[in-house]
């Protein structure tokens, strides 16, 4: 008896640790800096490179290999693409054109370098990201933004895909 309650809670401890283990993680990061020098916002994003894979297939209907041995130019194309349908900067309340730059791969992370230029001054910021969304309702996007020397983060979500920081 004592032994088949030990071999119970011991198997119950297992399958509800297993939930944890085996649960994915649905995150991805984008750091925004602004470089007045330049007049530039600098921005770096890090999206695991299966989800970003996934979602290319399931919007395009095409089989991309982001990150891969076999990566070619549509493929860069088609995440290009997907960024600027789904990643958008409003300055002062006026869009900015988001330019690729380059982009590397750090383990199971794609790392993606854009930025926008000629920002000579930011009083508001505003940002909308739905990357990876369509993919999984429990996606969260952060954003950490250094913009006059004030770090802020947001964090964004399918309900709540749009932020704006003041900035002084």
């Amino acid at each position: 008896m004592k032994k088949g309650v030990v071999i119970t809670i011991c198997c119950l401890l297992f399958f509800i640790n297993s939930g944890f283990v085996f649960h994915k993680f649905y995150v991805s990061i984008f750091q925004i800096n602004f470089v007045p020098q330049k007049k530039m916002l600098q921005i770096t994003s890090r999206i695991f490179i299966d989800d970003l894979n996934d979602v290319l297939f399931k919007k395009y209907k095409l089989k991309t290999h982001i990150g891969e041995v076999n990566e070619n130019s549509n493929d860069l194309e088609l995440m290009d693409t997907y960024i600027h349908e789904n990643f958008k900067i409003k300055i002062n309340g006026i869009f900015k054109t988001i330019n690729y730059v380059q982009k590397e791969r750090d383990g199971n992370v794609i790392v993606c370098y854009f930025n926008c230029k000629e920002i000579s001054k930011i009083k508001v910021f505003e940002v909308q990201n739905t990357c990876l969304f369509d993919l999984n309702a429990e996606q969260q996007n952060i954003i950490h933004a250094n913009l006059n020397e004030t770090k802020q983060t947001l964090l964004l979500t399918s309900e709540n895909f749009k932020g704006m920081l003041k900035v002084n």
